[in-house]
């Protein structure tokens, strides 16, 4: 049985607790065996985790350890354990840490117009195995914080959204219509790595198409 590992904590406003059990049972009823921590010293064993197919990070906003981030880096980078996420959970987690947001391929920096943004998320690679099996996943809406990141422009590309958001005033604008990669998958080293912008809180999950994407990724990532 494939093993994977959610460690959720830092900021308590992107509920990572309850994203936490919502990703426990996505990955529960595709077949993992699954380890729950709260701790980022749940990263210091090496040994264990390249025992892993996935690792599930879901903490924002915080500092982590050489100590504690050496051990994943490895494992994912020279040992091909996958990692996937979603939103600040995995790509606004460390921002002190380079090297994190080099093997995640991202970096928040801005949500224009903060929580409840009406937007689209569009899919521009419907042949990829995440957007398309077992039925391909069409455009849809969202309401929420939308994602405007610094990007590694390594990564595959599968789905986007578009900035600016009409009645959404920012700095940003006046640089005119600009796609922005909400979806993608990219390698770091041996190891794959999937990301979805979507999870400001748990209730976006309840989009089906939002679930989806996080269900395929994680099996797209495992070993």
């Amino acid at each position: 049985m494939r093993k994977a590992l959610i460690v959720w904590g830092g900021w308590k406003g992107h509920q990572p607790r309850e994203v936490a059990e919502i990703f426990r049972r996505l990955l529960a009823d595709s077949g993992f065996a699954v380890d729950i921590r709260d701790s980022l010293d749940a990263f210091r064993d090496e040994a264990a985790l390249r025992t892993l197919s996935l690792i599930v990070p879901i903490w924002t906003m915080d500092k982590i350890l050489p100590e504690q981030s050496e051990p994943v880096f490895n494992a994912v980078r020279d040992g091909g354990v996958g990692l996937a996420g979603c939103h600040g959970g995995m790509c606004d987690a460390f921002r002190e840490s380079t090297e994190w947001q080099f093997m995640t391929g991202g970096q928040w920096v801005a949500h224009p117009g903060n929580d409840g943004i009406e937007y689209t998320i569009r899919i521009t690679d419907s042949a990829h195995p995440i957007t398309s099996q077992p039925t391909r996943i069409s455009d849809f809406r969202v309401k929420s914080e939308q994602y405007y990141l610094h990007v590694d422009p390594a990564v595959k590309v599968l789905a986007v959204t578009e900035f600016p958001t009409p009645g959404v005033d920012g700095p940003h604008v006046p640089n005119g219509t600009v796609l922005m990669p909400q979806v993608w998958t990219k390698m770091y080293g041996r190891g794959r790595i999937f990301y979805n912008a979507l999870g400001h809180q748990a209730n976006i999950f309840e989009i089906p198409e939002a679930l989806e994407l996080m269900r395929r990724g994680f099996l797209w990532a495992a070993r």
